[in-house]
């Protein structure tokens, strides 16, 4: 018995039934060797890690667009967040721990420059639209092409909730296939809501006072408050209904909604926020337009996807000071000296 077959016997021995086990994997779409010391998901984990998506991510917008701030959140501290709240939760059920990094650490590998602001602006251009899950899974399939396996890009295609999309999904067939996928989804909102007013307290926009005193009688004053609660309140959740589904009980659960409505109405959405998504969603419309028309200087010819496309997985894959770095080379007038 090798290294990865000693890891999976242990996955086996330790873990409850519902856990997705490396070895019962529903497989990659080119089939490959088995590695001699790494089980299936801890490799997709080390290939998401090492791929050059993943490290774009540190100079990518959370919420504040390019902020000067030492200690304002990134794309790449959001995931990391989102990562070890969901390990916490995984490891405290038994459930598998590292699909749950791996789904965790890939999730917004498609996110755009500019965040959310970038998002919207780019799923005005596309046809059929653009949304970062959906870019996820693309840059690891196709532009990354890592050949992950089945679990962990069906759990980054179901990560995402939007701004009233359900934080739990009801329906069976809607969940992921995984409750290891259902765990990052959940873990996604728990983080970024509380990282995001973290961050507007930060950017002199909210206090910890504005938050609604229910929702602080329920959740807790800060972040550390919250999270645990949360956090708790899931895997007590989940245990008590045996795993049927990943859980959580509906006084939290609407706390926590009550909780997103509000970060959109007094954050999200202000005009001190979108009016710097608005100059971003410029940029990048501008930048959209100014590559699709003059393809040749940026792709090569020989590409047999449409202009379009190549456009928006170029645009996507910018991170924030790239992307306003091309814009001042193609549109601001350079003094001469």
């Amino acid at each position: 018995m090798n290294i990865r077959e000693t890891l999976e016997k242990i996955e086996y021995d330790t873990l409850v039934p519902r856990a997705a086990k490396s070895a019962d994997t529903r497989g990659r779409d080119r089939l490959e060797p088995e590695d001699d010391l790494r089980p299936s998901y801890q490799r997709d984990r080390d290939r998401i890690i090492h791929c050059k998506a993943f490290r774009r991510l540190k100079h990518k917008t959370q919420v504040f667009l390019a902020p000067e701030g030492d200690h304002f959140r990134t794309r790449l501290t959001h995931v990391l967040e989102v990562t070890q709240i969901a390990r916490t939760i995984a490891k405290s059920l038994r459930l598998n721990e590292v699909l749950t990094e791996a789904i965790g650490l890939g999730h917004d590998l498609g996110h755009s420059a500019f965040g959310h602001a970038g998002e919207a602006a780019l799923n005005k251009l596309v046809h059929g639209g653009f949304d970062h899950y959906r870019q996820s899974v693309r840059v690891v399939e196709v532009l990354e092409n890592l050949n992950l396996t089945v679990e962990v890009r069906d759990g980054i295609l179901k990560h995402s909730k939007g701004e009233k999309g359900e934080l739990l999904r009801r329906r069976p067939k809607s969940r992921a296939l995984t409750l290891e996928g259902d765990i990052v989804r959940i873990s996604d909102i728990i983080a970024y809501v509380n990282h995001d007013i973290d961050d507007g307290i930060r950017a002199g926009l909210l206090t910890s006072n504005d938050i609604p005193k229910e929702i602080r009688k329920t959740l807790g004053t800060n972040g550390a408050q919250r999270i645990d609660r949360m956090v708790r309140d899931c895997i007590n959740a989940t245990l008590a209904c045996d795993y049927d589904a990943i859980m959580m009980t509906p006084e939290i659960l609407q706390s926590l909604e009550e909780l997103r409505t509000y970060m959109f109405q007094n954050l999200y959405l202000t005009p001190a926020v979108r009016s710097e998504f608005e100059k971003a969603q410029r940029v990048l419309t501008t930048l959209f337009e100014y590559v699709t028309a003059h393809p040749q200087e940026f792709f090569d010819r020989k590409s047999e996807e449409p202009v379009e496309r190549l456009a928006i997985d170029f645009i996507a894959g910018m991170t924030d000071r790239y992307a306003i770095n091309l814009y001042e080379r193609l549109f601001v007038p350079r003094a001469r000296v």
